[in-house]
């Protein structure tokens, strides 16, 4: 008779026990012939938190080429309607402002008299000119809205929340001017700089002889020497938009604000917005190219002769043709301009949680929300000294 019938010990089972002493049906019997799977560890690491569009932690190369592309997959009516409604007015506005004036100004040269005909053509120049600053302004306003706009949709979708249209022009049109100012001062000296170059080369060609190809040669440079500056300045001043907005800002104080965020990170953030930029033009030019071609192509086969078989029709195959590569031009510059707006506050948001933790403000933000207490909570974008502020 064996001990378990005695009363005695039971025989110690064939498989060991498990790891710290911990009865085996606390976790299950494991497989026959493996050893128990010990418990995790109380500290064993966890990925960072995502209740959005960005993980709460420093971004990767990948992420921020990846994410300025999701953000318009992520709410496309707010982000490509509100870029498509601003690209629309702006062409339609510039169509028939500048369109209707020059019908109307040039219209009268040809009734002028042959002694006023040089100051009617110099008139009608002059008014078409100017009437071009309405749809420039109108354009700035556009591009100041669009910016603040999607710095706002990528700041709350990094935190999970996702905005409807009005709410997000609501929340950007209470930074517009400033936003207007920045856009106008950008467009004030890139006027200036090429009116320089310009003038300066037109006033040595002026001398003539040697000059002109002095002239020439100065005109060259002076263009390649704008060019490295405007790179290098718009680089270090890409982020003044998303700090106009998310931390309040005035003009100065945000470029000032750019400046050293992007210090130590120019060839990262330049990297970035330029491979961008590179990606959209070459599918820009995948796609346009061959609708324009193509259009080109039925015109030359249905009027071989051009025009003076049936010119109503002509004009009509010619129209919707154009027509097509307008709407195309639209819809692909509408998706560009979410895209690059995207990225400049994705980079904006990676720089921040790099230098001053934005990431650890954003986890507590996010905690407090999910505890009822956001309310409770100042703004996570604002830096330390504007929330004890």
């Amino acid at each position: 008779m064996n001990d378990s019938q005695n009363g005695g010990p039971e025989a110690p089972s064939s498989l060991p026990q498990p790891y710290g002493g911990v009865p085996q049906a606390a976790y299950g019997a494991p497989p026959t012939g493996y050893p128990p799977v010990p418990p995790p560890a109380p500290g064993a690491w966890s990925p960072p938190p995502r209740p959005g569009l960005l993980p709460l932690r420093p971004l990767g190369f990948g992420t921020l080429l990846g994410t300025p592309f999701q953000v318009l997959r992520r709410n496309p009516g707010a982000t490509f309607g509100s870029a498509l409604i601003v690209q629309l007015v702006t062409s339609l506005v510039a169509v028939f402002v500048i369109g209707g004036v020059g019908i109307l100004a040039f219209g009268r040269i040809d009734s002028a008299l042959p002694e006023d005909r040089d100051a009617v053509t110099a008139g009608a120049w002059a008014t078409v000119i100017l009437a071009s600053l309405v749809p420039l302004a109108l354009s700035i306003l556009g591009s100041a809205l669009l910016q603040g706009v999607l710095v706002v949709e990528v700041a709350r979708g990094t935190l999970g929340e996702k905005n409807r249209m009005g709410a997000l022009w609501k929340a950007a049109g209470r930074r517009l001017w400033p936003l207007i100012a920045w856009f106008a001062i950008l467009l004030g000296l890139i006027v200036v700089a090429v009116a320089g170059v310009i003038g300066i080369a037109v006033l040595i060609g002026m001398i003539g002889g040697a000059a002109i190809g002095v002239a020439i040669l100065f005109g060259v440079l002076g263009t390649l020497v704008l060019a490295a500056a405007g790179v290098w300045l718009g680089t270090k001043t890409a982020l003044v938009p998303s700090i106009i907005v998310l931390e309040r800002r005035g003009v100065i104080s945000s470029i000032g604000r750019s400046w050293r965020l992007t210090t130590h990170s120019f060839w990262k953030t330049f990297g970035v917005l330029a491979l961008i930029g590179i990606i959209l033009y070459a599918a820009t030019q995948v796609i346009t190219t061959p609708v324009s071609f193509i259009g080109g192509l039925v015109a030359s086969f249905l009027f071989p002769t051009g025009s003076s078989d049936d010119s109503g029709s002509y004009i009509a195959v010619v129209a919707v043709t154009y027509g097509l590569a307008l709407v195309v031009s639209l819809v692909l510059g509408s998706i560009a301009a979410v895209v690059q707006s995207s990225a400049v506050a994705v980079v904006y948001i990676d720089l921040r949680m790099r230098r001053e933790g934005l990431d650890l403000d954003l986890m507590r933000y996010v905690e407090a929300r999910q505890a009822g207490g956001s309310h409770e909570v100042v703004d996570p974008y604002l830096v330390s000294s504007q929330r004890n502020g």
